[in-house]
């Protein structure tokens, strides 16, 4: 019997700081928090730009795209079947626009913009958590 791999969707998210060191976050429909970005779709040229179009849909920012800082498997709860996983890539991100507010999109319930030591108390994936902290030691 022939391998066959799974094929799991892939969604690219930016960690995007503001002037005063606060992470861009956004509430989703299970009421976590998450970075800003989208799938990446078959059309897209690289997931770089993905990240900044994203990004600039869903809050108005712009940025340009940064480093790769992480790649991980999100799969929503424990017992869901293997094919609703996830590939979640995240990329730190420079803030072109850090003073200006950012709005939320239809897409997301909420924005917030919180410190560094305010990420670990949050409702959200361990892997968001991991990358943000990432991008604040390379900052």
């Amino acid at each position: 019997m022939a391998y066959t791999p799974p094929t799991w969707p892939v969604s690219v998210k930016g960690v995007a700081v503001d002037s005063r060191r606060r992470v861009l976050l956004l509430k989703n429909e299970r009421e976590e928090w998450e970075l800003p970005g989208g799938r990446l779709e078959a059309g897209d040229p690289t997931p770089e730009l993905t990240v900044e179009r994203e990004i600039g849909e869903e809050t108005g920012w712009t940025v340009k795209t940064g480093p790769l800082l992480d790649v991980w498997i999100y799969q929503p709860l424990p017992e869901t079947l293997p094919e609703r996983r996830v590939v979640i890539v995240t990329y730190g991100c420079t803030v072109l626009t850090p003073d200006i507010e950012p709005v939320v999109s239809n897409e997301h319930k909420e924005i917030g913009l919180f410190a560094a030591d305010e990420v670990p108390g949050l409702t959200m994936p361990d892997g968001y958590k991991q990358s943000i902290a990432a991008w604040y030691e390379r900052m």
